[in-house]
């Protein structure tokens, strides 16, 4: 059985995503790829968020924001968009979810640890929907 393959968006590609990609990566174990870009990426990953995945024991420090591209896209099973607004290319068959979730961006660490926990909690609901248990 093939396995499915996520993509997470976000404007920067520094925050949103990054945290997300990194949750599924972390949860899934190897059942589900997962990749994170940006339809406008920043030149690191946000500092702050850093810190909140490291309170989880989840390194992103060595993560750098990627360029969203046609190919991702299309590689890929489901796209979670999280604010890149209209830059997302849409493919036929694919599967688009989209999280209305705060920007980190700004944001301080006490601020972002909600938003963690939201993407943590929708992450874990999309991989019990990829991958049933048994």
């Amino acid at each position: 059985m093939p396995v499915p393959e996520v993509l997470f968006v976000c404007v920067h590609n520094a925050g949103r995503s990054q945290m997300a990609a990194a949750l599924l990566h972390h949860h899934a174990r190897g059942r589900v790829g997962v990749r994170s870009a940006g339809s406008t990426p920043a030149e690191e990953v946000n500092p702050a968020v850093v810190d909140a995945m490291a309170e989880l024991g989840i390194d992103v420090s060595r993560r750098f924001p990627t360029k969203l591209d046609a190919e991702t896209v299309e590689a890929s099973d489901v796209v979670v968009t999280m604010g890149c607004g209209d830059a997302c290319p849409v493919f036929p068959g694919k599967r688009y979810l989209d999280w209305e979730l705060d920007d980190p961006a700004g944001k301080t660490l006490d601020e972002i640890r909600p938003i963690r926990d939201d993407i943590d909690a929708r992450v874990r609901k999309l991989l019990t929907e990829l991958v049933p248990a048994g």
